[in-house]
């Protein structure tokens, strides 16, 4: 199959009504937009935030549109005990915790959370620790380094 020989499916483009063409058309006269008023005149309709005096759907569900922290940090998360994966003694970095399929993003900072135990010493270097990972992994007689 060439490019040239592409075809859209039957159906797929629908013709535009031609509106206000005269009554034979089905659509002449106000052409489908009702007798006078905004919804009738050009350039119909108003701001879409105006909803003729009612409370408008934006103000009505403030509360619930929460709030977006631009300045948040999405971390990659590994847990204390997934290091118990690692040998007694290894250096765990980024690219460790990627080879084991920890993280499978390595654009996104990497934080040590202090789920389970560790039973072993590691050199654990990524960009953040939970307070209780680190006591963790240092009570297990490893080091923590942030970097």
């Amino acid at each position: 199959m060439k490019l040239h020989e592409l075809r859209e499916p039957e159906g797929t483009k629908k013709a535009a009504k031609r509106r206000g063409r005269g009554i034979a058309a089905g659509q002449g006269k106000t052409g489908g937009f009702g007798t006078k008023g905004q919804g009738a005149r050009a350039g119909r309709g108003g701001k879409l935030y105006f909803e003729g005096g009612q409370l408008p759907l934006v103000r009505r569900l403030a509360v619930k549109r929460g709030f977006r922290n631009v300045n948040r940090v999405g971390y990659a998360v590994v847990n204390v005990v997934d290091l118990g994966n690692f040998a007694p003694g290894a250096v765990v970095d980024v690219e460790a915790l990627l080879l084991m399929g920890l993280v499978k993003d390595d654009t996104r900072p990497v934080k040590i959370l202090g789920e389970g135990d560790l039973d072993r010493a590691l050199t654990v270097r990524v960009d953040a620790f939970s307070e209780t990972a680190k006591a963790k992994i240092e009570a297990a007689g490893g080091t923590v380094e942030i970097g």
